[in-house]
């Protein structure tokens, strides 16, 4: 490793610099190993929180904010890694749970294993393209395997659907509610589902997330509509309405002011007078064409006058200001109204209708819920919690449930959690070793162990003996009718994960397989790695003002 100037020489021994003074470089089989250290670090640090039995952990950033949680991708981003190859499993990590919400811990740790597998192989003297050849034959065998063994799940199947969701909530820190929130978890996807060709299409930006700390998490609640952050804008104004025709509007309910700076002289009190009552009359025409369309609820993005308030509570009018756009969008799908720009466009046929508009008070804050419409394709999920971090683990854990309830709708296919996936991919791939032979066959072989580590760390984090599981297991699969025989952590014995309810995503557990893979191959092929020199001072490393070159 070198952190001065990179030198070479000329034939004649001529110095050549290479590298800026201040430059590191770590190289050849140094650097291997130094990527190796920092890929096997970050999954230590995740190790302990996978599976049901898992541990939480307190992360507390520079400004001293604490955040407490056992979510792979909130940990790792939370934890501000500087290596290079530390970076790579976070940037894998958030991959993973864009993709499919759900199993970052499992592709991080996977992709440390495999790391850590791999470098008992490269002391053996076995080339990293090798390895790398190997473990990508091994990754095709893995996804083959779930995807044979897949069972076929429609969005019909509500019972299996809702063991989705409680299998992705067991490992969190609300899985005590698990049964509860798994119940609107399913219900809120399955009421934005939409139908497209044959296939079914969920946008999780149609459920809306409303956080508000005071409560038990039991007081959690779907609204089959809209919840508005936001108060009614006049105390004169009706606080509930029933069968409401809503106005969605993105336009200020106010007197236009000019871009330009313009001087009005006015020398009489009455043309002041005929002023402002002008002002006035812009304000009601606008106000009277909203009423003209039978519209009893208004809710506006931009402003509200109070003149224009005043006239809204005259007619008995609810009004909300200054809305989110997500949250006027999402009305629009749960009402099937129209946003309007334009206060002159808007016709009866634009409106949204809701059975109930109503302003509601939530622990300390006034909100106005708007609900019971007659197909809502946008829903709300109000979460509640006694302390500010519990709600915001509940949407953690709320966010990823919806994750996988939602792939599993959009792929239609899931397995068996509780390591039965593993232990059956890990079976295959003995199995197909040798049919390759070499070297590369020491690498599916690693790859094999690698994955069954997985179902180890489960096992370990549960406090059971996991050599004694893993034989039990491993006889258990030779059957292959016993393809969902996996270990039931709080029994401590072989069961039917799927018959006990423990099932996963196929698309989470190939998509984790994939990123694993990826990730491993990425840092066994880097044999150099060359850092700049970090920046000091101001535009220039002397610190004055950097002066302009002749090319300038």
């Amino acid at each position: 490793m070198s952190s001065t100037a990179t030198v070479a020489t000329t034939p004649e021994g001529i110095p050549v610099i290479i590298l800026k003074e201040g430059s590191s470089r770590t190289y050849g089989k140094e650097a291997v190993r130094v990527n190796i250290a920092a890929v096997k670090a970050v999954e230590e640090a995740l190790k302990s929180t996978y599976g049901p039995r898992g541990m939480d952990k307190m992360l507390v950033d520079s400004l001293g904010d604490i955040t407490i949680t056992n979510d792979g991708a909130t940990i790792l981003d939370k934890m501000d890694l500087q290596h290079p190859s530390a970076k790579l499993l976070v940037q894998i990590a958030k991959g993973q749970d864009e993709e499919t919400a759900d199993g970052t811990k499992t592709a991080v740790i996977l992709a440390g294993e495999l790391v850590r597998k791999a470098e008992d192989l490269l002391y053996k003297e076995i080339h990293p393209t090798i390895i790398v050849s190997g473990y990508k034959k091994a990754e095709e065998v893995a996804i083959q395997t779930i995807q044979e063994l897949a069972e076929k799940i429609t969005i019909n199947d509500i019972d299996l659907l809702k063991k989705v969701a409680i299998t992705s909530l067991s490992s969190k820190a609300v899985a005590g509610s698990r049964d509860f929130i798994a119940d609107i978890v399913v219900k809120s996807v399955t009421q934005v589902a939409e139908l497209r060709g044959d296939k079914w299409y969920v946008d999780l930006d149609n459920i809306q997330i409303v956080k508000k700390a005071g409560g038990g998490i039991n007081d959690t609640q779907i609204v089959y509509g809209i919840i508005v952050d936001k108060e009614v804008v006049h105390p004169g104004m009706p606080k509930r309405i029933e069968n409401a025709k809503i106005a969605l509007i993105d336009a200020s309910l106010e007197v236009e002011k000019p871009e330009l700076d313009a001087e009005i002289r006015i020398n009489d009190p009455k043309q002041m007078q005929k002023f402002l009552e002008e002002e006035e009359n812009i304000i009601k025409e606008k106000v009277d064409k909203i009423v003209n369309t039978g519209a009893n609820v208004i809710i506006c993005q931009k402003g509200i006058d109070e003149v224009a308030q005043s006239y809204l509570a005259k007619k008995g009018i609810l009004a909300v200001r200054r809305a989110k756009k997500s949250d006027l969008e999402k009305l629009a799908r749960a009402t099937g109204g129209r946003v309007i720009s334009d206060i002159d466009e808007l016709t009866p046929q634009d409106l949204g209708y809701a059975a109930l508009v109503e302003e509601r008070k939530v622990g300390e804050d006034k909100m106005v819920f708007v609900e019971g419409a007659k197909n809502p394709k946008a829903v709300s999920i109000l979460i509640r919690g006694g302390l500010e971090r519990v709600v915001d683990e509940t949407e953690r854990a709320i966010k990823d449930a919806l994750g996988t309830v939602a792939d599993v709708v959009k792929d239609g296919k899931a397995v068996a959690g509780g390591g039965a996936i593993e232990i059956e991919i890990a079976k295959r791939l003995k199995r197909y070793a040798p049919q390759v032979g070499g070297k590369e066959q020491l690498a599916i072989e690693a790859y094999a162990n690698a994955v069954e580590a997985l179902v180890t760390i489960l096992i370990e984090n549960a406090g059971l003996d996991p050599i004694d599981l893993l034989v039990k297991l491993r006889s258990a699969h030779e059957n292959e009718s016993n393809k969902w025989i996996g270990i039931d952590l709080y029994a401590g014995q072989p069961v039917n994960m799927w018959e006990k309810g423990v099932v996963d995503p196929a698309v989470v557990k190939t998509n984790a397989v994939k990123a694993a893979t990826e990730a491993a191959t990425l840092v066994l092929r880097i044999d150099d790695l060359v850092a700049a020199s970090k920046k000091t001072g101001g535009p220039s490393s002397k610190g004055g003002e950097k002066k302009p070159s002749e090319e300038d």
